[in-house]
């Protein structure tokens, strides 16, 4: 750790300064690493400092990346070999490129290093397991609902960040482009909601800059800076990214919103904004877009993040009795990964990080023939596996035959909170051992629900929170915003929900 040495100093006026009005992000913690996110407001280069006290004494200053135009003056430094279990306070400065190389004033953060991925190459080293806390949800300034100042703006993510996680999972739905933010709302019992509003959340997002204004409209709320600033966070997406209930398939012909029809161009620019903006690990030049990955913390917990739109076939009845491109969900290259990487989990607990409930009934309409058409996995029929269930019944029995322990499925979507307890004893196709699937959700977007369940793999409601029979998109009011807590106690191994 080699002492910072302190820049000449420059004067300059404000005006000519760079500005990280965003603050910072962290991300992906992983093998002693986190990744630090930053923008910029103009040509700039990433500074960051390193400390284990908040005075930065003797701190490690590492030189990062330019941040251009071309990537919206966003810059990210990995942070790694970090020691397991120190806190660790970051600081990120911009320096300009213009000739006087005037300096940003600085955001700062703090955070608990994570531990390391575990065995070493020769499967010799353990490290002690210690407590692990992490909080999750989805669904961020959907339905209208964006950051009200009067209500305090997103409040939620301020109640998550006094619990003190050692990281965040967002489980998608990290914007709603497809959804436009009005100056004042009326809610339920006639009351007003009023949002901040920016040019790029007026509208439905088509541009590239649009997309990542989705993101900085978010950044502009004071409750998620703070918590960006203080807990890493594993990022992954879902539909509203782009557009609603989006697929290579879907059509927008017939929506007046858009003059950009073409799906497969909304996704370019979609995917490119949620890569630039969220404070991901990028996965290698083999998949440089790639979001499904590992991310391990320690000896008790592997995340498994799944990606549950990138290689999905058409929405459509999900009937079909074989497999093929048409059932894809996963995606054959993704759901052997995921097979793969089960069986090879050391840790105590395997977490699937799915973006979409397995047995929730999410409904996309009907087909030119009257038929349902179905969002997620579930096809509404209660009987053998069909359709995109093939996927998962081929996954959970690979589970069960291959001995996999303390499997989890965590998710969101659906905007409610609930538990589901999978039963093969009451399953239509029981080849699988029970596990449980928690829901969480929405953050500072409309409460739905609930979603009736579908018995093809015996879900059994243990608990669930949503809006009474006839109500729907209930505004944060109405007091039903949800996250969701895991708690693993390092001695035991026990785990909470």
């Amino acid at each position: 750790w080699a002492v910072a040495r302190q820049a000449p100093a420059v004067t300059a006026s404000d005006a000519e300064r760079p500005v990280a009005a965003r603050g910072l992000q962290l991300g992906d913690p992983a093998g002693g690493s986190v990744m630090v996110w930053s923008r910029a407001d103009r040509p700039a280069r990433m500074l960051v400092d390193v400390s284990f006290d908040e005075r930065f004494t003797n701190a490690r200053r590492i030189t990062g990346p330019h941040a251009l135009e071309a990537g919206d003056f966003i810059a990210r430094q990995d942070l790694a070999h970090l020691p397991e279990g120190r806190e660790v306070f970051v600081r990120v400065t911009f320096q300009g490129l213009d000739s006087a190389r005037s300096l940003s004033a600085p955001v700062t953060g703090r955070f608990t290093a994570p531990p390391s991925t575990g065995d070493d190459e020769h499967g010799r080293h353990r490290p002690r397991a210690r407590d692990v806390r992490f909080v999750w949800g989805g669904d961020t300034a959907g339905q209208g609902w964006g950051i009200n100042p009067g209500f305090g703006g997103m409040k939620i993510y301020e109640a998550m960040r006094q619990r003190r996680p050692d990281f965040f999972l967002h489980s998608g739905d990290t914007i709603y482009a497809d959804g436009p933010i009005a100056a004042s709302v009326t809610a339920e019992n006639g009351r007003l909601w009023t949002n901040l509003v920016t040019p790029e959340v007026s509208k439905v997002a088509e541009t590239l800059d649009e997309y990542r204004g989705r993101y900085r409209y978010n950044l502009l709320d004071e409750n998620l800076r703070r918590f960006n600033a203080e807990v890493p966070q594993i990022w992954q997406w879902d539909d509203h990214e782009v557009t609603n209930n989006w697929s290579d398939a879907k059509d927008l012909s017939a929506d007046a919103r858009y003059t950009v029809k073409s799906v497969p161009l909304l996704t370019a620019r979609g995917t490119r904004a949620f890569l630039d903006y969220a404070p991901m690990r990028p996965f290698d030049a083999r998949e440089s877009q790639r979001v499904y990955r590992k991310v391990s913390h320690g000896p008790l917990l592997d995340v498994f993040v799944l990606d549950m739109r990138s290689y999905r076939g058409p929405n459509s009845a999900n009937l079909q009795t074989q497999p093929g491109d048409d059932t894809a969900f996963l995606g054959r290259e993704q759901l052997d990964w995921l097979k793969r990487e089960l069986a090879r989990s050391n840790a105590t607990w395997k977490v699937i990080a799915a973006d979409m409930p397995v047995g929730l009934h999410v409904p996309d309409g009907k087909d030119a023939a009257g038929n349902a058409k179905w969002e997620a996995i579930a096809n509404g029929d209660n009987g053998p596996a069909r359709g995109r269930e093939l996927e998962i019944a081929e996954l959970l029995t690979f589970i069960q035959r291959r001995r996999v322990r303390n499997t989890v499925w965590l998710t969101a979507d659906v905007h409610y909170c609930a538990a589901h307890y999978y039963d093969p004893n009451r399953a239509a196709y029981n080849d699988f051992e029970p596990f449980w699937e928690f829901v969480a959700g929405p953050l500072n977007a409309g409460t739905f629900g609930p979603n009736a369940l579908d018995g093809t793999f015996g879900p059994q409601l243990a608990f669930v929170k949503a809006p009474a029979a006839g109500q729907a998109n209930l505004s944060p009011y109405a007091g039903m915003q949800f996250f969701g807590e895991v708690n693993i106690d390092g001695r035991s191994g026990e785990l909470v929900v």
